[in-house]
């Protein structure tokens, strides 16, 4: 393209990028690495310290930069292609999907973001990927990556106590344990304790939309999320947990809190099938949580959404619940809530 325009004429592809998973759609597993030796005694030594989340038991993450670029080579070659269409796809029984499984490493050191980049460029240039798909992934690495790390370091250290919406509770146990009747979250909690890893929409509107909604203190999410994320970094969770999930910052974050009921989930995911809460339903027997809890949420705080541009048409919609029906989503979010278990 000319000379500062982007390729394809636009800046971004998010329109092509929000689509769920074909029924029978199977993305190839990401590559794994057997742990050697000292990989093994450190597994054995984390297990006896007793005090570790989950299991290290199944650990095959790469630990040099060879093998992390290895899983590069392996993303760009067998999912980058599906990543921009299905990057906001749940599913119960795949963790990773077309995402590139690559935080752990660039967090850590094993890879370089610009090595990422300019390998999804490469894919791009010699037709193996398609525009919308190294656009989304270049944006996350170039873009909102270092949009957050500089976050981090412009909001601290307030953001680490900040709770831009008065939330009091401690993080359920059901993240913890995964032992809860709502489908989602237990998959996506096993998932996490048995991994550390669920990908960046599972982060975002399954767990951090649960807890706005459910009024969790951001600091308890925020340690939830450093406990158990193999690439959980105090200035990687932060903004994108108490920042832009949370929406604890008062927008410094993100222009308008993540929050959404069960339709999002069922449109985006399988995971509302089988479950015994009925999406579809917003008070009454077998509604689901997330739809009592977001309509509560809205009426809660009408005042602050109605006040924010991107929020005030989703809370007109509350011109169409009556007194009565409001009464009943207070009454079921507050029985709901007494009725979570909690540790310690």
């Amino acid at each position: 393209t000319g000379e500062g325009e982007p390729a394809g004429g636009k800046w971004n592809f998010d329109a092509e990028n929000r689509r769920p998973l074909p029924r029978g759609l199977a993305p190839p597993p990401p590559i794994s690495f057997p742990p050697d030796a000292t990989t093994r005694q450190v597994m054995a030594d984390v297990d006896a310290a007793g005090h570790g989340v989950g299991a290290a038991a199944g650990f095959n993450l790469a630990i040099t930069h060879e093998q992390a670029a290895a899983a590069l080579d392996d993303f760009v070659r067998h999912r980058l292609a599906g990543f921009g269409p299905y990057e906001d796809a749940m599913a119960a029984d795949q963790a990773v999907l077309f995402h590139s499984l690559l935080s752990p490493y660039v967090n850590i050191g094993l890879l370089s973001p610009m090595q990422m980049i300019r390998a999804a460029e490469d894919a791009y240039n010699a037709g193996a990927a398609p525009l919308n798909s190294v656009e989304g992934f270049v944006r996350q690495v170039l873009g909102w990556r270092e949009y957050i790390y500089w976050q981090y370091w412009r909001l601290m250290p307030g953001l680490r106590s900040a709770n831009g919406w008065g939330a009091t509770r401690p993080m359920p146990a059901m993240f913890w344990d995964g032992e809860t009747e709502m489908r989602c979250i237990r998959h996506v909690a096993r998932r996490v304790i048995a991994t550390g890893y669920s990908h960046h929409i599972e982060r975002l509107m399954i767990v951090c939309n649960f807890c706005l909604l459910a009024g969790i203190d951001p600091a308890a999410v925020a340690h939830w999320f450093l406990s158990c994320y193999v690439d959980a970094y105090d200035w990687v969770v932060l903004p994108n947990v108490i920042g832009m999930g949370l929406n604890a910052d008062g927008g410094q974050t993100a222009t308008k809190p993540y929050i959404a009921s069960a339709n999002y989930i069922n449109k985006m995911s399988d995971y509302c099938s089988g479950c015994r809460f009925d999406p579809k339903r917003r008070t009454g027997p077998g509604a689901c949580p997330y739809n009592f809890l977001y309509w509560n949420f809205l009426i809660e705080h009408e005042a602050a959404l109605r006040a924010n541009p991107r929020l005030g048409p989703a809370v007109l919609g509350l011109a169409r619940i009556g007194e009565a029906e409001r009464a009943e989503v207070r009454r079921e979010a507050e029985l709901f809530l007494e009725g979570l278990r909690y540790y310690g």
